[in-house]
């Protein structure tokens, strides 16, 4: 009876310490406290497409004007009225990653891939996903959505896009996570 409680106590201690190992590695092999883009921003402006009807419309070729309309986040900083740099031309249909798709304040956009979600001879909404960086912030992943619309579908249409950072996990997250593995791990070998 002894002997399996000083097992019992060795075994314990020992996997305190494959705890505390495996915490140590997660916490030296993530990178120094990242910083996500964090927040969100909406720009406004007018677009001409490649044709004179929305409905068939397969890219922006000139972005007449853009500009911020509200911002929140990191994005805070960016005053509305700030005119951004937008990519031209902007192939839509079929989706195209575009590089730079816009930039502002210091932050880019890096377009991965859009999707079409409607689109009408008066009406076009596009969703999609990239990647958000600069001003010293880790590249973040990002959503965004493109919405333009027309009256009589002609040509230099409003449009309006809103772009906004995802979340993701902090390394403390993850460390938090594989600490309690062990633990579980820890309780279920205690059963066994």
């Amino acid at each position: 009876m002894i002997t399996k409680t000083l097992f019992s106590g060795s075994l314990h201690r020992g996997l305190a310490v494959c705890a505390m190992m495996a915490l140590s590695a997660i916490l030296l092999a993530a990178p120094a406290q990242s910083a996500p883009v964090q927040g969100s921003i909406d720009f406004g402006g007018v677009v001409t497409f490649d044709t004179m009807s929305l409905a068939t419309a397969t890219r922006v070729n000139i972005w007449n004007s853009s500009f911020v309309l509200q911002d929140s986040g990191n994005f805070s900083s960016i005053a509305p009225g700030t005119n951004s740099t937008m990519a031209a031309p902007w192939i839509f249909s079929p989706s195209t990653a575009t590089p730079s798709l816009w930039s502002v304040g210091g932050f880019t956009f890096d377009l991965s891939s859009s999707t079409i979600i409607s689109q009408s001879s008066t009406f076009l909404d596009i969703r999609g996903v990239g990647t958000i960086s600069g001003n010293g912030f880790d590249p973040t992943p990002g959503t965004w959505s493109f919405s333009a619309s027309r009256g009589d579908g002609g040509n230099a249409s409003n449009f309006g896009f809103q772009a906004q950072s995802a979340a993701i996990p902090e390394a403390s997250t993850v460390a938090l996570l594989a600490v309690g593995s062990v633990l579980i791990g820890r309780r279920w070998w205690r059963r066994k």
